[in-house]
């Protein structure tokens, strides 16, 4: 058993799962993760990086039993989920290219006593052990979280940044472009000097290097042939902009080359079509500055936007940006509707009031696949655009569901999303602080020469080496997320395409005003009333039970809020029920004074056949039925006409007198 510690990081090696390629027990302050590396030394022959990262949680961890049927962990959380993604898109691009053998990091969370940052944590202690495990990746990485106007992921090695994740406290206060610039250089600082710390105490305890295969050099001569002979073709199928025709058009454009060839194995011939069709959108971007689809590097795709199409919806937005086609609804709720949130990684439970569900629908990339439960990908790219979303918020906001429904996708899905929801927020009725647009940035790099790309399509998030997620209004940024195939990039180039963003972003904003001007509210929507009762009354209000309180509930088709404490009513619906349901308490709530047996003055307020409708001194109407009536004249009583009468029963909130 092997002890390192780093300032207030503990690792102890060679303790716990041992039958690992590598594993290390992590600790910091009262949190302990075991943190393991397996690597299968058989090969697949796919062509993608075949890791598999998961981060679990146990109940135990805080002293809890799981919450679940069946008292124990079952589906993975959604904190569990987002942690898994965050740690993969970290260490993915330090692996070498020709890597090949399945690996599996497993972080397993045993003790956690809410004073450390757990994706922090996870991140380090994943990123130690990989280093362990020697498998081709040279670099170890640090992650920390920085709290200034907001939240702030960053991971990164001693040279580059490999992986940003960022959100500001306010839309109506962003982060600057260079306000995050220093924020990035400052936290580099520091991943620096914890990088050379963890390779000098790791280094002399790797496991054997692991022989990785050189990878094969491809066939120069077959890329000759393919890029003068085939050239138009390969052309034109980059042109195309569905994944599902471009798709289907590589796959017969690469039985055509075969069947003109003839002598070269398929295999062969696939991996040299892939690349020369790689070769060749990048020499057009880089050489003639010229996109697969004719834009030029900062060019935004056209947009188009509906407000309210659906009627029976609070608020829906038709956003539609090149070949991406967002649907966002909005649904406004009370305070019940909250989602409850009690996570390990939360010491008490939380209430969400503000959801954005991300579904990429299988048909908008031309799949014939049924639909299913959310993909780690939906949930990924949802939370980002919750994140994004979230900052705008009033104060006095409702709850509030968006959902975005992907009709069409080729790029820059989940900031259509950002785009359509901030829209669909203000068709609700509800006043964000800022309207927040966001954009995709690429990047194409070819030894020492780079273009940075606005509004990238998939083709060029495919071929590309970064997906940059850049949400804000136009004051500067609320959200990012920054992947990258490379083993990190310079601050230099972060900012340029900072700035490149910022003028993209503003060209978004710019449509989604003017837009919002012509935006009509939908009247379809639902309101608050709140209002005090004396809180001795709550119980009355309530009933057995919950008689009274689940009759109004029933009746009106509200939703209805209590604090005992205060005395305070919220109720929420349609206008006119929430109005019905407001009468009808208040009037319950007289009612409560008054008694069977009691001797009351009424006042006479309408004559019918069956007798005759009073109001009583307190306010509230009664019925004096013409069978207790006596002798009285009923015809010839007029409005206003004193009687005394007494109270002789009270049903289903209806007062019932008889003459005293």
């Amino acid at each position: 058993m092997q002890k390192i510690n780093i300032h207030n990081e503990e690792f102890i090696l060679d303790y716990m799962a041992r039958q690992a390629t590598s594993a290390l027990l992590y600790r910091h302050k009262d949190t302990t993760i075991l943190a393991s590396v397996v690597v299968d030394l058989q090969a697949t022959e796919e062509d993608f990086l075949p890791l598999s990262v998961q981060y679990a949680q146990r109940a135990y961890a805080v002293g809890r039993l799981p919450g679940s049927f069946t008292r124990r962990e079952g589906k993975m959380e959604d904190f569990e989920t987002l942690t898994s993604r965050l740690i993969d898109r970290s260490l993915r691009p330090l692996f070498p290219k020709n890597y090949a053998y399945p690996t599996q990091i497993t972080l397993l969370l045993l003790s956690h006593a809410y004073e450390s940052d757990l994706q922090v944590c996870a991140l380090n202690a994943a990123s130690c052990a990989l280093y362990l495990a020697n498998v081709g990746v040279e670099q170890t990485i640090y992650a920390m979280r920085l709290k200034e106007k907001g939240d702030l992921f960053v991971a990164g090695s001693a040279d580059k940044i490999l992986m940003i994740e960022m959100q500001a406290s306010e839309a109506s206060d962003p982060l600057s472009e260079a306000q995050l610039l220093d924020l990035l250089k400052n936290a580099h600082a520091h991943i620096k000097t914890q990088c050379a710390l963890y390779t000098e105490h790791f280094s002399p305890h790797r496991k054997a290097k692991l022989q990785i295969p050189e990878e094969k050099p491809l066939n120069p001569h077959l890329m000759q042939i393919l890029s003068t002979r085939f050239r138009p073709q390969i052309l034109e199928t980059m042109s195309l902009m569905a994944k599902s025709e471009r798709g289907a058009q590589l796959e017969h454009l690469l039985e055509y080359i075969a069947h003109e060839l003839g002598e070269h194995c398929l295999t062969e011939l696939k991996h040299a079509l892939h690349a020369c069709f790689k070769e060749l959108l990048h020499q057009s971007i880089l050489e003639r500055q010229e996109r697969a689809d004719g834009r030029s590097l900062k060019q935004i795709r056209p947009i188009r936007i509906d407000t309210n199409l659906l009627p029976t919806c609070h608020s829906s937005v038709f956003f539609e940006r090149g070949h991406t086609q967002a649907l966002v609804t909005c649904t406004l709720g009370a305070e019940g509707d909250a989602k409850q949130n009690f996570g390990l990684q939360e010491a008490s439970p939380t209430k969400e009031r503000f959801m954005l569900h991300y579904n990429f629908l299988p048909f908008s990339v031309g799949e014939a696949a049924p639909l299913s439960a959310p993909s780690r990908r939906e949930l990924g790219h949802g939370h980002l655009a919750q994140k994004a979303l979230s900052c705008s918020l009033p104060q006095n906001a409702p709850v509030i569901r968006l959902v975005s429904e992907i009709l069409e996708s080729n790029g820059s899905s989940s900031m259509a999303s950002v785009c359509a929801g901030s829209l669909a927020l203000k068709a609700s009725g509800i006043e964000p602080t800022a309207l927040v647009a966001g954009v995709a940035m690429g990047l194409v790099f070819d030894g020492n020469k780079h273009a940075i790309l606005s509004d990238i399509s998939a083709l060029e998030d495919m071929q590309g080496d970064m997906d940059f997620k850049i949400a804000g209004t136009t004051q500067g940024v609320v959200a990012m997320q920054m992947d990258t195939k490379l083993a990190g990039l310079p601050l230099e180039w972060l900012a340029e395409i900072l700035e490149q963003a910022k003028e993209a972003r503003q060209v978004v904003l710019d449509r989604m005003q003017e837009a919002a001007k012509y935006m009509q509210i939908n009247t379809n929507l639902p309101t608050t009333e709140s209002f005090h009762i004396p809180a001795q009354k709550m119980s009355a209000l309530i009933g057995p039970g919950g008689k009274h309180i689940k009759d109004i509930l029933q009746r009106f088709c509200v939703q209805i809020d209590l604090d005992k404490a205060s005395g305070l009513v919220t109720v929420r619906g349609m206008q006119e029920a929430v109005t019905q349901a407001k009468e009808y308490i208040s009037q319950a709530l007289q009612l409560q004074n008054l008694s069977v047996g009691q001797k009351v003055q009424a006042f006479v307020k309408r004559v019918v056949d069956f007798g005759v409708f009073v109001r009583l001194e307190a306010g509230e109407d009664a019925l004096l039925h013409k069978s207790n009536a006596g002798d009285l004249d009923l015809t010839s009583l007029e409005n206003g006409t004193p009687l005394w009468c007494e109270i002789s029963k009270i049903e289903q909130g209806k007062v019932h007198v008889i003459l005293a």
